[in-house]
């Protein structure tokens, strides 16, 4: 954890810690002092003790957390409306449950893209390695014995002389990769402006889609936890969830509807931030007086479906490439094996 930035996974466990201190009557002051004493982590305690100067000046939480500077603005205002409405126990539930869902996605999305990247690395360090170092050691055998290599195998060394001659310009590029994505790393500024590009291309298809349906309705879930109207609550939600051209429409659209008097749930539908089936629990909530449970039991079915689609799409990639370079280094062993053990059959 850095200074100024905390992942999703410790305000999840913050907001359930502060949860339960309301519901065993320990007042705040009390209660931080007690995570203070507890907290192994240097930034960790930087964040506590803020937080507890703020409380000992007289300070509500809300008004702690906003100005230790440490918390994203969108929990300083949900903490600050369950104090307002009385429902701050329910609010910081509902946030813990929000950051919870949010780690779990970010983790599984960090999966998806990580381990198919490390088995097609290893992939093609396989494949270079026997083109470019175990192919000529094949064909001076060759060679010696007074024959040559198959058609398939010559071209594959070949590519692999010119790879080796190249191998500098290779380098260099690789070099450069390197550095234009560590100063896009390193600088917000351009890091926003590729991460705004990439989500305005590929913010609203396919898993991306689902994944910021699914940011939109652990938002409501949690803006409705903190006592806000429906309007409010998707005002909220849209906030959260945007940041792509193609999501910010669907969601003002949804927006629109739902001011022009449509219900929520056929407003979530025909913006296609719903399935049918999720926005029928929706419309079933409203009739029977349970919106909240039905908003918290939607998120929650999102979740699990997005969790079971990213790994569904890893466990199609990594086999894929497993099969892929087990035929490719196949076919270059048994282009040089067979001409091999002709040749051995025939001195024998």
């Amino acid at each position: 954890m850095k200074s100024k930035t905390l992942a999703n996974s410790y305000l999840a466990m913050f907001c359930m810690e502060l949860s339960m201190l309301i519901q065993a009557g320990i007042a705040f002051d009390d209660g931080i002092t007690m995570l203070l004493d507890d907290e192994p982590d240097k930034n960790g305690k930087a964040v506590m003790q803020s937080l507890l100067d703020k409380l000992n000046d007289g300070s509500p939480l809300s008004v702690a957390i906003r100005e230790s500077g440490y918390f994203p603005i969108y929990m300083v205002n949900m903490v600050e409306a369950g104090e307002k409405t009385g429902r701050l126990t329910q609010t910081l539930t509902a946030l813990s449950d929000h950051y919870n869902r949010q780690e779990r996605l970010a983790t599984s999305i960090k999966n998806a893209v990580v381990h198919p990247f490390i088995l097609f690395a290893m992939m093609v360090a396989i494949v270079l390695v026997l083109i470019i170092q175990v192919l000529p050691i094949f064909n001076d055998v060759f060679n010696r014995l007074g024959n040559q290599m198959s058609p398939l195998a010559v071209r594959l060394m070949q590519f692999g002389d010119w790879l080796r001659g190249v191998s500098a310009i290779i380098a260099g590029i690789i070099a450069i990769i390197i550095v234009v994505g560590a100063v896009v790393w390193i600088v917000p500024s351009i890091r926003k402006s590729l991460t705004d590009t990439l989500k305005d291309i590929f913010g609203n298809t396919g898993i991306f889609g689902k994944v910021a349906s699914a940011r939109f309705v652990s938002a409501m879930s949690l803006a409705v936890a903190s006592g806000f109207d429906i309007d409010e609550t998707l005002s909220i939600a849209a906030n959260i969830s945007g940041g792509s051209k193609a999501v910010d429409k669907k969601n003002k659209q949804c927006l629109e509807m739902l001011q022009s008097g449509v219900s929520l749930a056929e407003a979530m539908y025909n913006s296609q931030i719903l399935s049918a089936r999720d926005s029928r629990m929706l419309a079933l909530g409203n009739r029977s007086g349970m919106m909240d449970s039905a908003i918290s039991e939607v998120a929650s079915r999102i979740d699990r479906n997005v969790q079971e689609e990213i790994d569904s799409i890893i466990t199609k990639i990594e086999p894929t490439l497993v099969i892929t370079a087990s035929i490719i280094v196949g076919i270059i062993l048994f282009s040089v094996m067979l001409p091999l053990m002709g040749i051995m059959t025939s001195i024998g």
